[in-house]
C-alpha cells in the first residue's frame, strides 16, 4: 500500500511545473542545463520536484537556508538520474549545507593506535543518509560547467555508488557482464592514474581519484558531464561505460 501511494505522490509530483522564478533561477546559476534536450529538461525538472518534496535540507555553520539553495543542488544532483530507473537516492535522508569549507574530525589506526584530526572539507557522503556540501562551491561548480569539478555531482555519485554493496566504485550495474566489464576499465584507468602520478606526470584525470576507487568513480563522474569531450577521446573505453550506467551521452551535446 505504501509503494502504491508513493507512485501515485510521485506521478503527482512529475506533473508540476518549475515556476517560472525556479527556472529563471536555474538559468543563471545552472548553465550545464542549457545542454539539455526539452524532453531531458522536461524529465529532469520531474525529478526536482520529487527531491525538493522528500530530501530533508539543513543550514550549518550559520547558513540561512533558502528555496534557491535547495533547488540549485536539487538540479544538479538530479542531473545524475536521466534515464534511469531509479527510486531518487533512497540512501539519501537529509542534506546538510554549510556556507564554504568546513573542518571535519578524522580517524586514522596504526595498528592499535588512534590518531584524531581535522580536516578542511567541501563535501562528503555518508552511508548513514546524510550529504554535506559547501555552498560557496555548490554555486562556483555549477557557474562553471567546463571545470571538471562539481562537488554535488561529486557526492551524489558516491551515494549511487553506495546503493549496490557500499561505496567501492562499483555501482548498481545488473548483469555479470557489465560488472566484469566495469571492473576490467575502472580498474585499469584506476591504475593507470596511480601510476601516472608515482611516475610525477600530470593526468587531465583529477589526482584525487588515485585516493581509491570509489574516489575514482566519483572524480570521473565529474568529468564525464563537465568536460565529456575530452573523456571520450582521451579515454573511450572509460566513458562508454559511463555512458552505459547513467544513460547519457553528454559528449554529443557538451
Amino acid at each position: 500500500m505504501f509503494d502504491l501511494f508513493k507512485r501515485h505522490r510521485r506521478a503527482r509530483l512529475r506533473e508540476l511545473p518549475l515556476t517560472a522564478d525556479q527556472r529563471a533561477i536555474l538559468e543563471t546559476s545552472v548553465p550545464h542545463l542549457a545542454r539539455l534536450t526539452d524532453a531531458d529538461r522536461s524529465e529532469l525538472d520531474g525529478l526536482i520536484q520529487i527531491f525538493l518534496a522528500e530530501k530533508s535540507f539543513e543550514g550549518c555553520g550559520g547558513l540561512e537556508l533558502t528555496d534557491t539553495i535547495k533547488l540549485i543542488v536539487a538540479a544538479q544532483a538530479c542531473l545524475l538520474l536521466l534515464h534511469r530507473d531509479t527510486d531518487i537516492y533512497p540512501g539519501v535522508d537529509a542534506i546538510l549545507v554549510y556556507p564554504h569549507a568546513y573542518t571535519a574530525t578524522t580517524t586514522d589506526r596504526d595498528g592499535a593506535v588512534v590518531r584524531e584530526g581535522e580536516q578542511a572539507r567541501l563535501g562528503e557522503s555518508w552511508t548513514r543518509g546524510v550529504v554535506v556540501l559547501a555552498w560557496d562551491h555548490v554555486l562556483s561548480g555549477a557557474a562553471r560547467p567546463e571545470d571538471g569539478q562539481n562537488v554535488v555531482l561529486h557526492e551524489f555519485a558516491h551515494q549511487l555508488d553506495g546503493e549496490h554493496t557500499g561505496m567501492d566504485g562499483a555501482p548498481a550495474l545488473g548483469t555479470r557482464a557489465r560488472y566484469t566489464a566495469w571492473a576490467r576499465v575502472l580498474g585499469d584507468e584506476f591504475k593507470q592514474l596511480a601510476d601516472t602520478l608515482h611516475a610525477g606526470r600530470r593526468s587531465d584525470i583529477d589526482a584525487y581519484g588515485a585516493t581509491n576507487p570509489a574516489e575514482f568513480f566519483a572524480v570521473v563522474t565529474e568529468m564525464f558531464f563537465e568536460k565529456p569531450r575530452a573523456l571520450q577521446r582521451r579515454h573511450p573505453e572509460l566513458y562508454a561505460e559511463l555512458a552505459g550506467f547513467y544513460r547519457q551521452d553528454p559528449a554529443a551535446t557538451g
